[in-house]
């Protein structure tokens, strides 16, 4: 539905705090990438967005974070997860139905298990550019979609 280009983790973080500028209470962003391909540049910047100003690392080993700023931001990692059981058992349901922003990494991991109106985004490093990240944005429902046209529009006029 919409790209963006980065070509550096500076502007992988500045997209990302726009997108949190963007986002309200409930929405569900899930971000899809291998290992390096800029899923905590993201995060982090998203954070920012919400006024967030702790540092956010990725929950790899906690499996989920909380920050507090504009709205919470629940930040999980299902890196470690075999699967949807294994979200279930974390009471993941109290998150993403809550009233902040949750922002799940390896999002793949557990697909079924999360809300059908989301945002994926999917992150892919560039082979030729070490810094190069291309975000492919896949908004499911009305509301993701609209979002993900402003960023996007935002976003060109950067450039």
């Amino acid at each position: 539905m919409g790209q963006i280009v980065t070509r550096a983790p500076a502007e992988t973080v500045r997209v990302g705090e726009l997108l949190g500028q963007l986002l309200g209470p409930g929405d569900v962003v899930c971000l899809i990438g291998d290992l390096g391909a800029g899923k905590t540049n993201l995060a982090q910047g998203l954070a920012r967005g919400l006024g967030i100003t702790d540092q956010v690392t990725s929950p790899t080993f906690t499996l989920i974070n909380e920050y507090h700023g504009r709205l919470r931001l629940f930040h999980m990692d299902l890196y470690r997860l075999e699967g949807a059981e294994d979200l279930a058992d974390l009471g993941y349901e109290e998150y993403i139905d809550g009233d902040g922003v949750t922002v799940v990494e390896w999002a793949d991991r557990a697909m079924e298990a999360l809300p059908l109106e989301r945002l994926d985004i999917k992150l892919y490093a560039a082979a030729d550019e070490a810094e190069q990240r291309r975000l492919v944005f896949e908004p499911a429902g009305e509301r993701f979609l609209r979002l993900t046209e402003e960023l996007v529009r935002v976003v060109r006029t950067w450039y």
